[in-house]
């Protein structure tokens, strides 16, 4: 199957303002773009580019006083799959674990493990390990959690989403991998897109979306409680230790948003679209 994906993003400053944007699709499905735009600006601005210690790829410009819009438009082929599945995946023990994934065990600035883990114990120590204990993690953040974008607040934490039981995709995610950090297991944030492909429509206006990925049985696998369903054409733009390392677009300086575009769509494979 085909997707057609894309921003328009549009910002305000008062002075030239550095920027950092991480919204190209990562490294590992770059093979899969059939037609990609370039990554314009206006007003047009040079950009330069450079992968951070996640392997992201991140650009680096500077946006002039005044309105600054950035907009790019893709077709990407996709398998059309659901999210894995696999019931039989074990946990893999602490000194079996890869060096670049012990990283994911720690807690992080949205995930604070130190104010959940007794609660994480408590709740899941006495649930089979492996994917059936990653998996009831995620029933409780789907059931204790209410989504809302009027629950959006950038400073929003695990633990006050869980004290809260309010919150966006970022909540849920957050959550979920605090949680599982508390029970050594290692866990990730995602963004990226997620369309409504083979799910009824949601009138909302589209948006990024985040879920998480857990370490199990040596492979990455996709968890995202805001669903709690497995889900087709996901797109990974980035991955990081939480919402601190994967900024669509960090300022250094203020900013007020003015526009908000993103498209995820499934598109005739007889007529892509143009990039």
């Amino acid at each position: 199957m085909l997707i057609n994906y894309g921003f328009e993003i549009a910002i305000n400053v008062p002075q030239p303002t550095p920027i950092i944007t991480l919204l190209d699709i990562t490294e590992g499905r770059r093979a899969d773009v059939l037609t990609e735009s370039a990554f314009v600006t206006t007003p047009e601005v040079s950009n330069s580019q450079y992968r951070d210690q996640f392997n992201n790829r991140c650009r680096r410009m500077v946006a002039p006083p005044g309105d600054f819009r950035i907009t790019l438009n893709g077709t990407i082929r996709d398998r059309g799959e659901h999210d894995f599945i696999g019931t039989n995946l074990a946990e893999v023990p602490i000194p079996d674990l890869p060096d670049d994934v012990i990283v994911y065990l720690l807690g992080s600035r949205y995930c604070e493990t130190d104010q959940l883990s007794d609660m994480a114990w408590k709740e899941f120590g006495g649930v089979t390990p492996g994917w059936s204990r990653v998996q009831a993690i995620v029933d409780f953040v789907h059931r204790r959690l209410t989504f809302g974008y009027s629950h959006a607040r950038a400073t929003r934490t695990a633990a006050e989403a869980h004290q809260e039981q309010v919150g966006v995709c970022r909540d849920f995610a957050h959550l979920t991998i605090a949680l599982c950090r508390c029970l050594n297991i290692p866990a990730r944030y995602v963004n990226g897109y997620l369309g409504d492909i083979g799910v009824p429509r949601d009138p909302a206006p589209m948006d990024f979306s985040a879920w998480c990925e857990v370490y199990l049985g040596g492979r990455w696998c996709t968890f995202d409680a805001r669903h709690n369903t497995p889900r087709i054409g996901r797109i990974v733009v980035a991955r990081g230790r939480d919402a601190t390392d994967v900024p669509l677009l960090h300022s250094f300086g203020p900013h007020v948003l003015k526009t908000f575009k993103v498209w995820t769509d499934e598109v005739s494979e007889e007529a892509p679209a143009a990039a």
